[in-house]
């Protein structure tokens, strides 16, 4: 009996013992044929650039701690490269993606391995091409699930569903960005806005393009939101329901309840909604948000949220979203989000800055002899209008290879204005150059990117990538650095990658600079990236080999 029972105690040891080992990173693999696909929609059928020929394309699924290596092989006639929206990619800028700044695009008929660990990082990302305007229909999702046996910090759904958000154009979208090049103007907006690629039934035939998801009554839902669309802010909103933000750019936030939410091209944004009303079908709509004098594609994408059993002659109600211009709901919607601050998710904001950065945000008029009406539009910050390299920045600053940036990108605009006073068309002798920043290892960053008027105030969603960072601060009109830092937010900011700059107004945001590599920060409204509304920051390596820039593969791309 005595060796019975011992026998029993070592079975019972040794299983706790096998349940308490940690569980060991998986690899994952993925295959990207980029090639034309043959795609209709709104009455429109075009051959358009795809991944897999889904739009959008797959999404990645991987764990806290895992291993990815997507292998992206190049079948169509544009250079291109892929960008993993969120990853932090540490030490690692060679995965990064941004064409010119972390590689050399990948040339037609050639392939990539992106190799890269998920570190430290749960929740919804998002993945794009990262060069001309191909992002428009070269996305999809990333989702990375926690550590196995690590629950979420909130009520556990009974299903997760994946919605990204996007813009369709009937024609060539590259042929779009061309033509408004050409003619120094903005491109013709989209024709639709898109849910998973499907506009809805508001809009010519598509009755068979239009995503719906069947729920079942009492049951709770994870809605894993992206802004997938090239130039536009969203609202987004469920009919009848009510969703409560738990996550935003893959950072737990404390929970909310919102009857909409606002998204800017870039972020993600992770709500639960209970199936707790009248069975039926309940409309989910996405419409522009823009509160500035300057057009938008004001059309509405729509999806549909079915209770099961409900018959599909049912029509659905359409929710009520906020009006196109509602600047206050976007203030407060934005005001509530916070990080979660917990000592299992610590908001570990940097207290003391070693550096202050003074972004503005400009758009300009420079002269274009050959274009519609003898000017060409631009957009710079710190009036210096970004010129794309030749050769990759990364790479140039590896191997030290000469004349390719100059790292003296200014810490404040040389001409001080009345930044969001009354509107400006002077021109205060925009430079264009390649100037990048050069940062300290482990130094911390304060950066306040500022609106102005020259040419209209506008809201602009800033990305940087490499990182996360805190948003400390926000506001409207001019920031006053006696007065504006007390009021900063230095307990429970919102950590994110992407954050929106208000229309006429500024942002600061705060990080620690201890990622080396060379990462790109810019707008993330294709249009006035293209402009030059863009830079980079030059992150120098740290003492000891472990906090040096990894070394390139052997198949990256040249140019």
């Amino acid at each position: 009996m005595a060796k019975q029972t011992s026998f029993l105690a070592l079975l019972v040891f040794g299983f706790l013992c096998f349940i308490c080992l940690p569980v060991e990173a998986a690899l994952k693999k993925y295959q990207f044929d980029v090639k034309l696909s043959n795609v209709s929609r709104l009455c429109n059928a075009k051959q358009m650039v795809t991944v897999n020929g889904g739009f959008p394309g797959p999404t990645i699924y991987a764990r806290e701690g895992d291993r990815v290596q997507i292998n992206v092989t190049n079948y169509v006639q544009y250079n291109l490269s892929i960008h993993w929206h969120g990853l932090k990619q540490y030490r690692n800028g060679w995965a990064d993606g941004p064409a010119y700044i972390t590689q050399c695009p990948i040339q037609t008929g050639n392939s990539y391995v992106y190799d890269f660990n998920v570190t430290g990082q749960r929740g919804t990302l998002w993945w794009h091409a990262h060069i001309l305007w191909l992002r428009a229909t070269v996305y999809g999702a990333i989702v990375i699930m926690p550590q196995q046996g690590t629950p979420f910090p909130f009520p556990q759904p009974d299903r997760e569903e994946v919605l990204v958000l996007g813009e369709w154009w009937n024609a060539d979208v590259e042929a779009v960005e061309k033509q408004g090049n050409a003619l120094g103007i903005p491109p013709n907006m989209s024709d639709a806005h898109t849910i998973n690629g499907k506009p809805g039934p508001l809009f010519p035939c598509s009755e068979k393009y239009t995503f719906a998801m069947e729920v079942e009554k009492g049951k709770t839902y994870l809605l894993r939101i992206i802004n997938a669309a090239l130039n536009d802010e969203l609202f987004f909103a469920l009919a009848n329901h009510t969703f409560t933000v738990v996550e935003i750019d893959a950072v737990y936030t404390k929970p909310f309840s919102t009857e909409a939410i606002l998204i800017a091209p870039g972020q993600t944004t992770n709500v639960l909604v209970r199936a707790n009303q009248v069975p039926g079908r309940y409309f989910m709509a996405a419409r522009a948000f823009m509160d500035a004098p300057i057009s938008v594609d004001n059309k509405t994408a729509t999806a549909i949220f079915q209770y099961k059993g409900i018959p599909e002659t049912v029509l659905p109600k359409l929710p009520i979203l906020p009006a196109q211009n509602d600047s206050d709901f976007a203030l407060s919607y934005n005001s509530k989000l916070k990080s979660l601050n917990t000592p299992k998710y610590p908001a570990n904001v940097p207290l003391n800055v070693d550096r202050h950065l003074l972004f503005t945000v400009g758009l300009g008029i420079n002269p274009c002899p050959t274009c519609l009406n003898g000017t060409r539009l631009t957009a710079s910050l710190n009036n210096i209008s970004f010129i794309m390299p030749q050769t990759a920045l990364l790479q140039s600053h590896y191997f030290n290879i000469k004349g390719v940036y100059t790292p003296d990108f200014p810490d404040k605009p040389p001409t001080p204005f009345n930044f969001t006073g009354a509107p400006l068309t002077a021109n205060l002798r925009t430079n264009v150059g390649t100037r990048i920043s050069k940062i300290a290892f482990n130094s911390t960053v304060e950066i306040v990117v500022q609106d102005t008027n020259l040419l209209s105030v506008e809201s602009h969603p800033f990305h940087l990538h490499g990182y996360n960072f805190f948003v400390v601060g926000t506001g409207i009109g001019n920031f006053d650095p006696k007065k504006d830092p007390a009021k900063y937010n230095l307990i429970d900011p919102i950590e994110r990658n992407t954050v929106g700059v208000p229309t006429g107004g500024w942002t600061a945001i705060r990080f620690r600079a201890d990622n080396p590599g060379v990462w790109f920060f810019h707008c993330h409204l294709e249009l006035h990236t293209g402009w030059g509304l863009k830079t980079a920051f030059l992150v120098e390596d740290g003492p000891g080999s472990d906090h040096h820039v990894l070394p390139p593969p052997k198949d990256l791309p040249t140019c």
